[in-house]
């Protein structure tokens, strides 16, 4: 069943007056800029909040919080890693949740942060050095022919 935007305001909207008390509505999207304006709309929904990856003073802050520390020899390289890799603050909880003990942890991190470096530098080879092809009749890839 394919729901439509007016029956998704529909539904939204009979939530809002079906109950006497307020509720929490939680929608999320990778694409707000694609959204119906009537969907944003005030009263529909109030509050916007962008959830974006995680920045050094951030992982400072979740540093301090799982780990107890607030300096170590690891944040300098973990700092310069940051400026390289994107990755989300639920990423870094994770890695800094393997252990209490805060080498293993952030050695976890920044082994975590090369993984996702050299896996996405994987990809991009990839895209960049793929050519064309095409699949012939006994199922061997060919390279495409090019019109002169």
């Amino acid at each position: 069943m394919q729901i439509t935007l007016s029956r998704l305001l529909y539904f939204k909207d009979g939530l809002w007056s079906g109950v006497g008390d307020e509720r929490i509505i939680v929608l999320t999207t990778n694409h707000k800029d694609r959204l119906d304006p009537a969907l944003l709309r005030p009263g529909r929904m109030d509050v916007h909040i962008e959830m974006s990856y995680c920045t050094f003073s951030g992982f400072r802050v979740l540093a301090s919080n799982y780990l107890k520390t607030k300096e170590h020899r690891l944040f300098e390289p973990i700092e310069d890693l940051f400026q390289r890799v994107k990755v989300t603050p639920a990423e870094v909880a994770g890695e800094l949740m393997k252990s209490n003990n805060s080498d293993i942890a952030l050695e976890s991190l920044v082994k975590f942060f090369k993984t996702v470096e050299n896996s996405r530098r994987k990809v991009e080879i990839n895209k960049s050095s793929a050519s064309p092809r095409l699949l012939t009749k006994d199922r061997k890839i060919q390279p495409k022919k090019r019109k002169l």
